[in-house]
């Protein structure tokens, strides 16, 4: 019965842990979980079973563990779950912007030292070359990035 029980944990263990790492994303309870049914029975082959099952048992489920990653690594298995969606999109625009360097605009948030701003009626991210740059304060615009404006007070 103890073998059974050692057996048991260890392989809810390993089921749990390599579900952690191949399903679940981050650290989660299944990993925590997983640890502790896994050192659990390890433990119970050490306390009831002797030192030489408890190095098996530890041995065994090491390999368990390596065998049943590198499996799953090289094989197939996983490809149907896999997510493999390209990502074509970038965060610049392709249009170029209609705002030229010394143009007037108003800052939409404080910018500390980066938020929104509105410049030519275009809402953009506004960087603060200086201070901090309150709410509705006039800025006036230093240079132009794809993504976001280097500003000044006026």
């Amino acid at each position: 019965m103890d073998l059974l029980i050692v057996i048991i944990l260890c392989l809810l263990g390993i089921f749990l842990i390599l579900v952690e790492i191949f399903l679940i994303p981050g650290i989660t309870v299944t990993a925590v979980l997983g640890g502790l049914f896994t050192v659990g029975g390890i433990y119970y082959a050490f306390s009831h079973l002797g030192a030489t099952a408890g190095f098996v048992t530890l041995i065994l489920t090491l390999l368990i563990i390596g065998i049943a990653f590198v499996y799953l690594v090289k094989s197939k298995a996983l490809d149907t779950i896999a997510l493999k969606t390209n990502i074509n999109s970038t965060v610049a625009s392709k249009e170029p912007l209609s705002i030229s360097e010394g143009d007037k605009g108003i800052s939409l948030s404080r910018l500390n030292p980066i938020g929104k701003v509105k410049v030519n009626n275009i809402v953009i991210e506004g960087k603060s070359i200086g201070d901090f740059i309150d709410e509705n304060t006039e800025i006036e615009v230093v240079k132009v990035k794809p993504t976001q404006l280097i500003v000044k007070t006026k």
